[in-house]
């Protein structure tokens, strides 16, 4: 075989992962808030871009309308259309080149507008309805200030502690010393650090540490300065004049309450049945974790992506929450001014680029839209039964099946589907939570779905009387006569996840209400 250079023609195809491309599927899997930042981020960068209002230019004295006909009569070359055009569907791509999919080639019809869910109409992304989540909207823009402007200011544990120390201790070395023990403290207002290495770490006796360590235990809020559960506890009875040798006992035993033997208990202690119920009755009414009054941290709601009510037909209908939205526009009439004065290849350059930019990030937006509202319309449809009835009814269901539904790769639906949550009738849920593994029937092909198989077993449990606790054997018998085929040991790794104890520790907490 002759060694000689020659040129060969090939044809083959490959996937391209353009930038736009990579932007639109970031876009797709961001939550809300990832998805503000974003737009946000953009917004400032690319001055193609506009927030959409729905206002007039003030600087022209302009009305709406005016505004309006304004744009329309400053339009760059070779565009005869409006941006809101490029948000309706047949301005969107499709096949192969949709922004969102186009990695599979998948085809579906944007056009989601009429579709229906269970027999009902779906409010999403049609007219005037889309208009004014791209441009509407009340918004949070008359309030002023922020959110940390409506909080009240709490005082810290550590200011509260500092503020009583300065009038306990006078002595400034011990000073020193409380200080130090109380920046050691934990979130429960335990104390996590070791006396002797903080003794060597001031250079003072462990003595003297301790001294401190005990004047401090009498501050506000009681408890606090403990090295464990026992001695937290018995600072707030000593507190209350509650600290007998009975009750000294049970806090030296607190690991026969925690598997509820009573017997023992009231051997040890010395005491009734009544008096170990008051004694074991004093003990939760107090605070293992006295520091946890002073937590500050503000919890933020989850906000859902979609909205989902009663169709007025029947069935369900489901949009997308508006105010989870971005309002962005592209500034056509900032490009037409300032295209006519360009000049320099570079600028144009820049001009353009940023003004195609704008165009995708449109695009790509209103693509994202689309393909949320039709994953989750394909959700609702197929868990219909446990929006109807509950959770006892709710279906096997995988990625695989809402991809096949919708004509669309399992990897879009599991971007679709990561932080995104829906508000129902029936509560708040991330969309991931109605997929869920599938369980074998007993009578021929049917399966049920894990979650309804857990919700089942709590059922059951939940039931039990005192005298007749199930245990995991009679659990999988009952499932089986219900046409549920379960082993036993899935059945202890549903009841161990939703953190119920085995029948035996259930006994003893029923037979003993202690």
């Amino acid at each position: 075989m002759a060694l000689t250079p020659r040129l060969d023609l090939r044809q083959s195809q490959s996937l391209v992962m353009t930038p736009q491309l990579q932007q639109a599927i970031k876009l797709l899997q961001y939550n809300n808030v990832e998805l503000a930042a974003f737009v946000e981020t953009e917004l400032e960068k690319n001055p193609m871009l506009e927030r959409d209002e729905g206002q007039a230019d003030p600087a022209r004295g302009e009305s709406n309308e005016q505004a309006q006909a304004h744009d329309s009569s400053e339009r760059p070359d070779g565009f005869d259309g409006d941006t809101a055009d490029l948000l309706k569907p047949d301005g969107m791509a499709d096949g192969e080149n949709a922004p969102l999919d186009a990695d599979y080639g998948n085809q579906y019809e944007s056009d989601i507008v009429g579709g229906t869910i269970g027999g009902a109409s779906s409010d999403t992304l049609g007219g005037a309805h889309w208009s004014g989540v791209r441009g509407g909207g009340s918004g949070f823009d008359d309030i002023d200030g922020n959110l940390e402007a409506t909080l009240s200011e709490n005082i810290s544990l550590r200011d509260h502690l500092m503020e009583q120390m300065q009038m306990d201790i006078d002595d400034p070395a011990h000073r020193l010393i409380a200080v130090h023990l109380i920046d050691q403290l934990d979130e429960s207002g335990w104390l996590s650090g070791d006396l002797e290495n903080i003794a060597e770490m001031l250079g003072c006796t462990t003595e003297d540490v301790e001294r401190v360590r005990i004047t401090l235990q009498g501050l506000d809020p009681v408890g606090v300065f403990a090295r464990d559960l026992k001695e937290c506890l018995a600072l707030q009875l000593a507190e209350q004049n509650r600290l007998d040798p009975a009750m000294q006992t049970l806090l030296d035993n607190l690991e026969m309450l925690a598997a509820h033997d009573a017997k023992g208990l009231m051997k040890k202690c010395g005491v009734d049945e009544e008096d170990l119920r008051d004694m074991v009755a004093e003990i939760r009414s107090l605070n293992p974790k006295p520091a946890l009054a002073f937590a500050t941290e503000v919890v933020e709601p989850v906000v859902p992506d979609i909205l989902m009510r009663r169709g007025e037909e029947g069935g369900w209908a489901i949009e997308l929450n508006p105010e989870t939205l971005p309002k962005v526009l592209v500034n056509e009439t900032y490009y037409a001014r300032i295209s006519k004065d360009v000049r320099k290849k570079p600028e144009t350059e820049y001009l353009n680029d940023q003004f195609q930019s704008a165009n995708w990030l449109v695009k790509s937006l209103h693509q994202r839209a689309t393909t949320i509202i039709k994953v989750a319309g394909e959700i609702v449809r197929q868990q219909s039964g446990f929006f109807d009835r509950g959770v006892a009814h709710l279906r096997p269901l995988v990625l695989r099946d809402i991809a096949e539904a919708i004509e669309m790769h399992e990897s879009t639906v599991s971007r679709v589907t990561t932080n995104k949550y829906i508000h129902t009738p029936r509560g708040l849920y991330e969309l991931k939570f109605f997929f869920t593994s599938a369980i074998s029937g007993t009578v021929g092909d049917s399966t049920h779905s894990a979650e309804s198989v857990r919700h089942r077993i709590r059922t059951l449990i939940d039931a039990e009387l005192p005298g007749a606790i199930l245990s995991d054997d009679q659990i999988v018998d009952m499932l089986k006569e219900e046409g549920i085929d379960i082993a036993r040991r899935t059945v202890a790794k549903y009841r161990e996840a939703m953190k119920i104890p085995s029948s035996v520790q259930r006994r003893r907490q029923k037979q003993h209400a202690i």
